[in-house]
């Protein structure tokens, strides 16, 4: 079983390298959508991996279109807060996408316009804009994982 993670345009190499470990953890792929606000030598970014990279797919693409291209059948999910569907509404299946933007503005509105169907976002309380990326990521993931028996975890 392999969900993927991606990342469009990430901004702090911190929150980056947790959701490596969590995929590291969970055998999910990573696909960084380019530009990075960041070097993927960052001291930051492997320090928040930790010593796990190794056991990462990592995939970098240069643009959101070119990795929808490359994956045309996969089913792919967008993480906003301005969406209107919550993230446990949806059945999720092997290889899906979960989709998360860049921490200080999220998706662009049109990726959100044109896939209103299969965006999803987590309920909060309105005393915060969103919560941290890679906490968004990991709560999505291991309900995906729930959802599917934890195949091939332990």
């Amino acid at each position: 079983m392999a969900f993927h993670i991606v990342l469009v345009e990430p901004e702090i190499p911190a929150n980056t390298g947790n959701i490596a470990r969590t995929c590291a953890a969970t055998g999910a792929h990573l696909h960084l959508v380019r530009p990075l606000g960041f070097h993927t030598d960052d001291r930051t970014l492997k320090r928040a991996g930790l010593d796990y990279w190794h056991a990462v797919q990592v995939h970098y693409h240069d643009s959101f279109q070119e990795l929808q291209k490359q994956y045309a059948e996969g089913r792919f999910f967008y993480a906003s807060t301005r969406a209107s569907k919550v993230y446990s509404d949806f059945q999720y299946r092997d290889g899906d996408f979960f989709v998360f933007g860049k921490e200080t503005k999220g998706l662009p509105q049109s990726l959100i316009d044109e896939n209103l169907d299969t965006c999803i976002r987590m309920p909060m309380t309105d005393k915060v804009r969103s919560l941290n990326l890679s906490n968004s990521a990991a709560i999505v993931l291991f309900e995906a994982l729930r959802q599917n028996g934890f195949v091939n975890l332990k």
